[in-house]
């Protein structure tokens, strides 16, 4: 399997390479020449499967220059008892008889990055021993809260690496901000921006195109890649818990084999919902994609209406991970409309970057709608999901999570689709303690309580217990105070690597 750009500058990349890079040297995204499809015999044997191994063999279709025994390694060494608290790693839940809960937040940072993240460095450790490579890897991050975290602890004293995580300064939740200012390791660097997401994201984003500070990186064995979903390292695995929550409720019986289902994901930077397209261009019986956003709701206006706007004011929600004006994934998406397209795709993409918008042709639009659906919530309507499916079911939904849960009670009522539903709950409620309780119990249950007296009234409420991820944050020192602004971050990561040092 070879790799190419979205813009058409790069083409015919092995995947240890594309992994290494993250981004093309043309500002595109990577992705594969095809997506392989695998025959109900191939499901069949992967149903009786365990997580471990459906993943690595769903990967080795897509990574092939990885030996078997890499990618058994890798994904051993990511999803195993010390990492992630269950053992079926990303389980489902049933929540009545139409809609089933994907948890992927079990994990050691509890939230569903961990298991893209928990992968990552062991794919990208390999590729570089496996291709002679001898400069050290340095991982640019913009989060909006959970990556960060995630590719803190994911690369966390990885040999050959350096983890530089931008996140903005009040757009991320105080438990978010606590992960990521108390992580410990040799090579990382926590980064707090003046801004919202997207100027973290774009400040990014320039430091990967400045070809000078590239030159200069090289000449101190440094090179630059991403953690962020643009690299496809982070996409692929990503890919294997759709194909596996299918197949679980296949090998329950919940489902039959040619039984279409509909799958819902809250997302805001699209490539949590492109990695379950992949899973239904794989063959995976996927009716619909339902694209849930929060009050920043530029993809779902997007879907209903083909234009992608993003002049438009920026909201901080209870769901922040959410809180994205620009949806880097989505040009994957876009090149695929367009019929691999990579002119259109540019344009596209340029006239984003100048006018702050694009409109897509009418026939992309419809090949769009044909699959996606799009609703979104505010955040009243957030909480009243995460209220309602508590009183009803006794089950506690994170914010993001419950952005989807309404969003797919919407759809229902707007469609009158009747299809089985997968739910893709991206976070532990645990993370977001005091909007979870001001739904269930009131404001009055949070006020004048810290975030550590809110995860045991939480867990009193839920019945669970806090994960230790969190709670031990209680003990932690403080080790990141770095603030800039946007027009700071390329200097920092200058001074942080000393690269002008002589």
């Amino acid at each position: 399997m070879l790799y190419k750009s979205t813009r058409g500058g790069v083409s015919n990349l092995p995947s240890m390479e594309v992994i290494k890079q993250g981004i093309a040297s043309d500002g595109g995204l990577f992705i594969p020449d095809g997506i392989p499809c695998l025959s109900m015999d191939d499901y069949r044997m992967l149903a009786q499967e365990d997580y471990r191994e459906k993943a690595v063999k769903i990967l080795s279709l897509f990574l092939t220059d990885y030996s078997q025994e890499d990618l058994t390694r890798c994904v051993h060494s990511a999803y195993n008892p010390e990492k992630f608290d269950v053992p079926d790693i990303a389980p489902v839940v049933k929540l009545d008889d139409k809609l089933y809960i994907l948890e992927l937040w079990h994990g050691p940072t509890c939230a569903f990055k961990d298991m893209a993240l928990q992968l990552l460095p062991h794919l990208m450790v390999t590729a570089v021993e496996r291709t002679g490579e001898k400069e050290y890897i340095v991982i640019l991050v913009a989060t909006s809260g959970d990556t960060g975290k995630a590719a803190l602890e994911g690369f966390k004293d990885v040999s050959g690496t350096h983890v530089v995580v931008f996140y903005p300064k009040e757009g991320v939740s105080s438990m978010q901000q606590l992960q990521m200012i108390t992580q410990e390791g040799a090579n990382v660097h926590v980064v707090a921006v003046e801004g919202n997401f997207d100027s973290a994201q774009s400040g990014v984003k320039a430091i990967f195109a400045d070809r000078q500070l590239e030159q200069k990186m090289r000449q101190k064995g440094y090179r630059f890649s991403s953690a962020n979903s643009i690299n496809w390292g982070r996409l692929v695995p990503q890919i294997v818990y759709y194909v596996s929550a299918w197949l679980d409720l296949l090998k329950a019986g919940e489902v039959s084999e040619d039984e279409f289902i509909d799958v819902i994901v809250p997302t805001g930077n699209f490539g949590n919902i492109l990695a379950a397209y992949y899973a239904k261009r794989m063959g995976v019986p996927i009716h619909r994609l339902i694209c849930a956003s929060n009050r920043n709701r530029v993809l779902a206006d997007f879907i209903n209406t083909g234009i992608y706007d993003r002049r438009r004011k920026f909201y901080k929600t209870v769901s922040p991970s959410m809180d994205i004006l620009i949806s880097s994934n989505l040009e994957r998406l876009l090149f695929e409309l367009a019929d691999g397209d990579h002119e259109r795709v540019k344009a596209w993409m340029s006239s984003l970057q100048v006018k702050g918008k694009y409109s897509i042709d009418a026939q992309s639009l419809r090949r769009l709608q044909e699959v996606f659906w799009g609703g979104y919530a505010d955040d009243g309507q957030t909480l009243q999901a995460i209220r309602s499916t508590y009183h009803e079911y006794s089950y506690v939904l994170d914010p993001h999570t419950a952005v989807g849960k309404w969003v797919y009670d919407e759809y229902r009522r707007c469609t009158g689709d009747n299809h089985k539903a997968i739910l893709a709950s991206t976070a532990s409620p645990f993370k977001f303690v005091g909007d979870v309780l001001k739904a269930i119990l009131g404001q009055e249950a949070v006020d004048a309580r810290d975030e550590f007296e809110l995860l045991d009234i939480l867990s009193r409420v839920s019945g669970l217990k806090p994960p230790s991820a969190l709670a031990d944050l209680k003990h932690k020192s403080i080790r990141h105070t770095i603030l800039c602004r946007q027009d700071e971050m390329k200097d920092v990561v200058v001074q942080l690597l000393k690269i002008d040092e002589v």
